[in-house]
């Protein structure tokens, strides 16, 4: 017999060209096979730092999004009636002459009157600096209403968060707790850190209602009711305190646990830092029992007691106030175990094991390594308990402060930037919280001009909030005013409502992109899609100009004026930047690019290419010069090598210089593109082993981020576990400051601008009586989907083409439901139809489903009779995206009241048997754009490449 070797590895195509694949937020490194300039197979670069040669369903999948019938073919000006979904084609040279007839209209008459707003995004440090550039405050992207609690809380806590900001130290960690996040949260470089935890015999504990994804393989899973999170993890701290387990020594160096508050009640600093004549900030020195500043020198700061300062008034370490707090029997375990729905004694088991972990299995590396101070360090300790977080909790009321105490109780542990537990990415940390402030107060904005700064930002304090004189918002999403103050992404799901409301004030030009706001990224759907479409006494829309831009035929098309068709991630240039989401590793900075794999064939452009041509039509001085020729006429590509931010910094890091020898800082280099290409569309830059940990407090890397760009200056941040920030709200709140609320706005911010964290019920699940409404409802993302855009994926539907709501078996038996039960699910707000699975694994409390799966009928081009059509629903419909009413008639946004994050996951409802689902609600007409053809049938790829073969 003869033995022929097996070939594993057969050349699938003629041509490979890297890039970054846009299948999610993960953004990996992929090798895309060609043969005969078509795509013929998507595999995962495994030199790439983020996912190593991973890839998951979604990168494989690309292809079928790449050449989706759901891709738009031309640009479309309406001629029928808004949600007709009626349009002509035109010519890219009318399309850009009548955007930018309308836009130059708004600039030079009111620029705020433009609303610039973006979906999922990925370049959103060039549409930011865009609509600074024409001037409107009236900009944000997606992160209102997905993660800013996560984001911001972390921010002003620790600088740094979960995912893009920071990581578990996979390799070391032995005690491991994940909260709330979905299966698709990058994913790629989750699912190799959970293997390696798994290898490491180390625990894993996953908090969620729902046990799906990463909490199936969990070696315990805790199905907690959603919006209590926060109690659980001040119990957590509770039973920790109590037992004295806490890291004093890593408080007392890296934190501002023994920073000195003020206690003087009615005063203008009551609540703030006690400070000496030049501003420092005082502790109380243990060692010469006198007041000394508590960030220089070796200080041993008391972590109790009460002191009297210079002038006679008392002051009491931070710590103190944390412990007086938490150690409440309110955050008992016995106290919080029904709410939560968790047993007290396995929450006092978790604290156990927590303390276990962290104090009794301390990992150290043996490498030198030098503090801020300059004194020199010959190994680095850390406790191995390591915690991952993202939107499960991040998406609630409540979520801001829930987020901030659970970067406490790392703090707490000391297991921030140290072997075993969080780690920084670069270009984090930098300040607390980051510098930038949002620009857009009254004399930054004039017709024609450019806006001075960013119109994302965080405040510091209420004179950073971007309200006009009698308090009333300046942005007319109301982010960065008394109704969300620290809105630090913006609040993008109350921008419709309040165009058409015209509350503060109304637009004439709403421009959005890859932002589904008629159906799966708007609450309150069905009122959205009326807003609109309605009409004033004149009959003319309340929302004038629509103009919106997508690569696909989304439910949000039918309702815009003037289509720009983009083109999908393979046929374009992008810019993964560290102005923007970094991809950075704890141990490394990195940045990337997408370049065209293959050209459009369709008479599509990418739109940050659009935009761009559209900023010189406009003659914005960024994007013109002086003899009126465009800055930057190669689009994009030359935009992200030769735009510069601030002296010698870009877009990229990589390739700088005119020799392109340069890392971080240096001059524009025109090659730095190719350079990329030719690298693997990456560039990556190790730390020296000396700079990985302690980066708030490690010298050397603070040099080195100083001197490649990332942050301004060499300091070092100290973490807080009290926030002077939030207080001096709450002292505006009180009368004192230059900016202060409005009189019925007051008790608001006093309440929720505690300077520690708090835990309240969700406003949504207190307006309503659980007793009529007593099942929490919830979605979750499945791994092998993104939103709206995996759904009209042919191959990814194969996986999940109709979402189901998932009830709890006993739950279902109690009410009588079984599987594949028709039920009606009503909150107060609305009623949806939707088909039921039974499962053990969800809190009995709790109905959750798959989410964006459904689809409105002739959307995304999907053949009639589509399941994600007929049979797929949207919990979205029963959520209202305003609050009742307060007792003074002002109707909030149903969202944190701290950032303004959407509080998608507040939701309250009860079930009910439907008889079939003849009778759907809410039931909408299908939708019939021209212009595209029909999909086929039967939806299939590389049939041609086989029939070659043979």
């Amino acid at each position: 017999m003869t033995l022929h070797a097996l070939d594993l590895t057969p050349p699938v195509g003629d041509a490979v060209k890297t890039t970054t694949c846009y299948m999610c937020a993960c953004r990996c490194g992929i090798k895309v096979h060609l043969k005969n300039g078509e795509i013929r197979y998507i595999e995962g670069n495994r030199d790439h730092p983020v996912n190593r040669g991973v890839l998951c369903a979604k990168g494989s999948a690309g292809i079928m999004n790449h050449y989706s019938p759901a891709r738009l073919r031309k640009p479309l000006k309406r001629v029928g009636a808004r949600g007709d979904a009626e349009f002509e084609e035109i010519e890219w040279d009318e399309a850009l002459t009548l955007a930018t007839t309308w836009l130059s209209e708004v600039r030079y008459r009111d620029p705020r009157k433009l609303a610039f707003f973006t979906g999922r995004d990925q370049s959103q440090a060039l549409t930011g600096w865009w609509a600074a550039q024409f001037g409107t405050c009236n900009y944000a992207a997606h992160g209102g209403f997905c993660s800013v609690n996560m984001a911001a809380a972390g921010m002003y806590t620790i600088s740094g968060s979960f995912w893009e900001f920071g990581e578990p130290d996979w390799e070391h960690t032995k005690y491991f707790m994940m909260f709330g996040v979905a299966e698709d949260h990058d994913s790629n470089p989750i699912k190799m850190g959970l293997a390696e935890v798994k290898r490491n015999g180390a625990k894993f504990v996953s908090v969620n209602p729902v046990r799906t994804g990463y909490s199936a393989i969990a070696d315990e899973w805790l199905g907690i009711k959603p919006g209590t999170d926060g109690l659980l993890i001040m119990a957590l701290i509770h039973e920790l305190l109590r037992a004295g387990k806490v890291d004093a020594a890593y408080l007392k160096r890296y934190t501002n646990a023994g920073w000195l508050v003020i206690s003087d009640p009615g005063a203008a600093d009551d609540g703030l830092f006690a400070r000496d004549a030049d501003g420092k900030i005082l502790c109380f020195d243990a060692k010469s029992q006198s007041l000394q500043p508590a960030t220089e020198g070796e200080p041993d700061p008391a972590l109790k007691g009460e002191v009297t300062l210079g002038d006679g008034r008392k002051a009491t370490p931070a710590f103190e106030l944390l412990a007086r707090r938490y150690l409440e029997p309110d955050y008992a375990p016995d106290n919080v175990a029904d709410r939560c729905g968790i047993p007290a004694k396995t929450i006092k088991r978790l604290a156990f094991e927590i303390a276990q972990a962290a104090f009794e299995s301390e990992v150290t590396i043996h490498e030198p390594w030098v503090d801020w101070t300059g004194k020199a360090h010959d190994s680095v300790t850390g406790r191995p308990v390591s915690f991952h977080a993202m939107r499960g909790i991040s998406a609630h009321a409540n979520g801001f402060h829930t987020c901030r105490a659970l970067h406490i109780l790392q703090i707490l542990l000391g297991t921030i930037d140290v072997p075993g537990g969080f780690r920084y990415k670069a270009p984090y940390p930098k300040t607390v919280p980051p510098a930038p402030k949002p620009s857009g107060h009254p004399e930054q904005i004039a017709a024609g001009t450019v806006m001075p700064g960013a119109p994302l930002g965080f405040p510091h304090g209420p004179d950073d909030l971007l309200v006009d004189p009698d308090g009333s918002p300046r942005r007319i999403d109301k982010a960065f005013s008394w109704d969300a103050p620290m809105s630090a992404h913006g609040m993008m799901h109350s921008v419709i409502t309040n165009a058409w409301k015209g509350d503060p004030y109304s637009v004439d030009v709403l421009f959005m992109y890859m932002a589904n706001m008629a159906w799966n990224s708007a609450m309150n759907t069905e009122q959205t899609i009326r807003m609109l479409t309605d009409k004033d006494d004149a009959g003319n829309y309340k929302i004038p100009k629509i103009i919106y831009s997508d690569a696909y035929f989304s439910e949000m098309v039918a309702y815009a004026d003037l289509i720009l068709p983009d083109t999908t991630y393979l046929e374009r240039h992008d810019c993964i930047s560290l102005l923007d989401r970094p991809i950075c590793s704890a141990d490394s900075v990195a940045d990337s690019i997408r370049q065209p794999v293959v050209p459009p064939d369709r008479d599509v452009r990418p739109f940050q290419d659009v935009l761009i041509d559209l900023g010189h039509r406009l003659g914005l001085p960024g994007l013109t010069n002086s003899d009126g020729t465009a800055k930057h006429p190669g689009g994009y590509a030359d935009y992200m090598a030769n735009h510069e931010r601030k002296p010698g910094v870009g877009s990229l890091i990589g390739f700088r210089g005119e020799a392109g020898d340069k890392i971080g800082r240096g001059e524009p280099n025109p090659d730095q593109v190719q350079r990329y290409i030719e690298n693997g569309c990456f560039f990556e830059y190790e730390f020296e082993a000396g700079q990985r940990y302690m980066k708030h407090a490690n010298r050397d890397y603070l040099a080195t981020a100083t001197d490649i760009g990332l942050i301004d200056a060499p300091n070092p941040v100290f973490l807080q576990l009290y926030s002077e920030h939030m207080q001096r709200f709450r002292l505006a709140a009180r009368g004192h400051g230059a900016k202060q609320p409005p009189a019925e706005k007051r008790e608001r911010v006093e309440t929720y601008f505690d300077p520690l964290p708090i835990w309240y019920e969700p406003f949504d699940q207190a307006a309503v009586d659980s007793s009529a409404y007593p099942l929490h409802a919830i979605t979750q993302r499945p791994m092998a989907m993104y939103h709206s855009w995996h759904s009209q994926n042919a191959w990814l539907r194969q996986i999940h083409g109709q979402n189901r709501i998932y009830v709890q078996s006993q739950t279902g038996a109690n009410l009588g439901i079984k599987d594949d039960d028709w039920i009606e699910i009503e909150s107060r707000h609305g009623v949806v139809t939707a088909q039921v699975r039974l499962m053990q694994g969800v809190n009995p409390d709790t109905i959750w489903t798959w989410n964006a799966i459904g689809k409105r009928k002739g959307a995304w081009n999907l053949e009639t009779g589509a399941p994600e059509a007929e049979r797929g629903f949207l919990l979205n419909h029963l959520i209202d995206d305003l609050l009742p009413p307060d007792k003074n008639g002002y109707a909030y946004a149903n969202a944190d009241p701290v950032t303004g994050q959407a509080a998608w996951f507040d939701l309250k409802v009860t079930i009910r048997k439907a008889a079939d689902q003849s009778n759907r609600q809410p039931s909408f007409k299908p939708l019939k754009l021209k212009g595209l053809k029909r999909a086929p049938s039967e939806l299939r790829y590389g049939e041609a490449f086989d029939e070659a073969a043979q």
